[in-house]
Parts: structure tokens; sequence; C-alpha cells
């Protein structure tokens, strides 16, 4: 247990370590912004070094101090294991934002824009893929899908399209266009790191049915609806529970599957939408 932690712990860092380098050795230098509260920890940087002329405003501290209401929110609202992984995240993007020379690789802004948004995917993916995120709009997402069933892709857009605008506004508007640029291969390599889809149904087979669901329950807000099930082959009784879940929580899930029944034969596809309750009243 304690080895497996310690390398989501690492995959964590790493994950902060290529989001540090996104920024600092391609985006910031370029005036082009990446997704979210990062992008808008950006803006406010340049606001403050550009318009305001406040030296000595780094990026890191700023996403650091956004952050700290997110964090409180998400530990009531979301799950103490995914927030604390989430703050390691961005402590640690902080960090490496700090010591990590803010410089320019390359005066072409779309290789900025492009190896900025790559690099930085896949930073987000794989710290998404391994339970945790970079804070910000992820665990703002995560409360709203348990409140209600909205379109989470909305607030991403909201806040993206100000990102937008806004850098329009204050350079040139071609930055605007790098920046759309920047958000859209984000988009692509995280989707390819992770997943696309913001819900998952989940299927699983197990012939350890009521344990799995006490262990779901007790790391996860989400109903179980179980059904009997037999294998055609082996002609074996088994159950099939049938859940549905947000990408935030599809490693949570895994990770429960493999400890309670690793022979457990578990189905996940798209959900594209619900009707009704979608948590678990208290």
């Amino acid at each position: 247990m304690f080895a497996f932690e310690l390398k989501r712990i690492i995959v964590v860092i790493f994950g902060a370590v290529l989001n540090a380098i996104s920024l600092n050795l391609f985006l910031i230098k370029a005036n082009v912004y990446a997704s979210g509260f990062t992008g808008v920890a950006q803006l406010l940087t340049s606001i403050f070094q550009d318009f305001l002329h406040i030296p000595g405003i780094n990026t890191g501290i700023i996403l650091f101090i956004l952050n700290i209401p997110v964090a409180i929110l998400g530990w009531y609202k979301v799950g103490k294991g995914f927030t604390v992984y989430s703050a390691l995240s961005v402590v640690f993007t902080t960090f490496f934002l700090t010591v990590i020379p803010v410089q320019q690789l390359s005066n072409d802004i779309i290789l900025n824009a492009v190896f900025g948004g790559v690099i930085g995917g896949i930073g987000v993916g794989i710290t998404l893929k391994w339970g945790a995120s970079t804070g910000g709009l992820d665990i703002i997402a995560m409360v709203l899908s348990r409140m209600r069933d909205r379109p989470i892709g909305i607030y991403f857009l909201i806040i993206n399209s100000a990102i937008i605008a806004i850098a329009g506004l204050l350079y040139k508007p071609e930055n605007a266009l790098y920046t759309l640029l920047t958000l859209y291969v984000t988009t692509r390599v995280i989707d390819a790191v992770h997943t696309r889809h913001e819900k998952l149904t989940a299927m699983i087979i197990t012939s350890k049915a009521a344990d799995l669901e006490k262990a779901i329950h007790a790391q996860m807000v989400r109903g179980i609806t179980t059904l009997p099930a037999r294998g055609a082959f082996t002609q074996q009784d088994k159950n099939m529970l049938v859940m549905v879940i947000t990408r935030y929580e599809l490693y949570d899930l895994q990770h429960i599957i493999s400890e309670v029944d690793p022979s457990a034969f578990t189905n996940i596809v798209q959900t594209t939408g619900i009707f009704g309750f979608f948590r678990k009243d208290d």
C-alpha cells in the first residue's frame, strides 16, 4: 500500500513539473494562456507586471492563493483523499514555477502555443489518471456534478472564453487565437491520456458484490444498482453492479475494485445523459 501511494505521489509531482515547464518555458513569455485557474493566474500576473508595474509577482504564488478556497471546498464536498492529492499537485506546481526560470526557448509563438499545450496536457492528464487533479476548476466541477446534473463543460467554457477575450484585449488579437490553439491542444492531449467523457457508466461483474458495495460507499458518494448475473460459459452466479461516475472518480473506482475483487470484470462506457438523481442522499 505504501509503495502504491508513493508511486501516486511521484506521478503527481511529475505532472506538476510538466505543468511548470509548459508555463515557464513556453506560454508565459509568449503571452499565451493555459486553461482554468492556471490561465487566470497567468492573466493576473501579466496585469500586475505589464500594466500595474508591480515587479516580483509569480504565477505560481497567485495560482496557490486562488486554490486555497477551492481546496477548502473540496475537503468538505468532494473527499479528503482527492483533495489532498490535488493540493499536493498545486503545491508542487507552485514550487516548480518558482524554481524553474521563466525563459523563451523559441520566438515562434505557434511552437510555444503547441508545445506548451502538449506538455501541459500530459501533465494534467496523468494527474487525473492517478486520482488527483491540478485543482481549480477540476474540484469545482466535481462539486457541481454532485449537486446537480448540469454539463460541466459550460463552466470551463465560460472561464476559458474570458481568458481568451482578455488576452486579445490586453495584447494583440492574435494572442487570443494562439491561446485558443493552446486550449484545443491541451484538451486533445488530456482526452488521449485520460478520458474525454465527463460522465461514465461502470458495469462491474463480481462474486463479491456486498464487499464491493460497502467499499464503494465508504469512499465515494454514489448510488449503485445491483443486478443478478450468470456467466454463460461457467454457469456461475454473480452480480452486476451498475453505477454512474464522473471522470475524476475513475481512478478511485479502479483502485477499490482491484483491492476488493481483482478478478472482477468491469466495463466502462460513455454516458451521454442521465435523468434523476446523480448522487447518494445523506
